[in-house]
């Protein structure tokens, strides 16, 4: 009977998580069905994230003050960024002519840009021990609810960063049809 009970109330907390995951995501879609979801869970009842543009998810839970706690590690002098703040997967494999959905679903301007190496963004607070990737300067941002296209890779490797929150990266591996 305890089996039961604990293996009904695991199935309860799996399904509210995934619940409650779902509306904090962004998805980057391949026509193969791969996704990447860009995530963020800024607190909308924080209003200290109302100079940097606001809080647009109905529900969050990750003040400023938390946020700007985690932004570096006691381990490194470098940059490591919120843990919800990110791209999930990191890694994705599609083929040859492929396109990529992508929709910002956060409560947060992200950017998925393409970029030769990872490096900073363009928020300098935000590149503590990261030298900013070029490709930044001209990045163009994703509000909540936009959506882009990324068509046309070429095989191999592609390094995709949010700009404003450079810990967010992506790996894209790009092969032929088998």
């Amino acid at each position: 009977m305890r089996n039961i009970c604990f293996v009904s109330a695991l199935f309860v907390i799996v399904v509210l998580a995934l619940l409650v995951g779902e509306r904090r995501t962004a998805t980057v879609r391949a026509t193969s069905g791969d996704e990447i979801a860009i995530v963020d869970d800024c607190d909308p009842r924080d209003p200290t994230w109302a100079p940097t543009g606001g809080c647009t998810l109905e529900k969050g839970d990750v003040t400023r003050d938390e946020f700007n706690a985690l932004l570096l590690s006691p381990l490194s002098s470098a940059t490591v960024g919120h843990p919800a703040w990110r791209n999930q997967p990191s890694y994705l494999k599609i083929e040859l002519n492929e396109t990529l959905e992508v929709t910002n679903k956060g409560g947060r301007g992200h950017t998925f840009t393409e970029v030769a190496a990872f490096g900073g963004g363009r928020i300098p607070p935000l590149n503590r021990g990261l030298a900013p990737a070029p490709e930044c300067a001209t990045a163009k941002d994703l509000t909540p609810g936009s959506q882009l296209l990324v068509s046309g890779l070429s095989a191999g490797n592609h390094r995709f960063q949010c700009c404003i929150h450079p810990w967010m990266r992506a790996l894209v591996k790009v092969q032929a049809k088998d």
